[in-house]
């Protein structure tokens, strides 16, 4: 009679254990969607910058023609402006690695 009474309790703890598992999967899948958004959201803005960076770029070039600069001084300022962009580029890239692996650790968490 005693383990009649356990099986009613253990199905019951299996149904709670498997309720929480379910909850918690729901949580981290609304969790991974909000960082995926996120993603492709500086992901537009990223690309919103660097056409910004392309426009200000032009305008320095063409501002430089109007200007008589030795040859010397222009090349300085071009290669300035190609390290400034670079820069952003590179800040772009690491802040997109330091995303997908984030990604990477909450779908690994997911599949366990």
């Amino acid at each position: 009679m005693a383990s009649a009474d356990s099986q009613p309790r253990f199905g019951q703890s299996v149904k709670g254990l498997l309720s929480d598992k379910v909850g918690s999967c729901g949580g981290d899948v609304i969790v991974l969607t909000r960082q995926v958004l996120k993603g492709s959201r500086s992901q537009e803005l990223l690309g919103q910058a660097a056409r910004n960076m392309v426009i200000q770029e032009d305008a320095i070039l063409h501002s430089e023609d109007s200007t008589p600069l030795p040859s010397v001084f222009q090349s300085l300022r071009k290669m300035s402006i190609i390290t400034t962009h670079l820069q952003y580029q590179q800040e772009a890239i690491q802040k997109n690695v330091e995303h997908s692996k984030n990604l990477q650790d909450q779908l690994r968490h997911l599949l366990k």
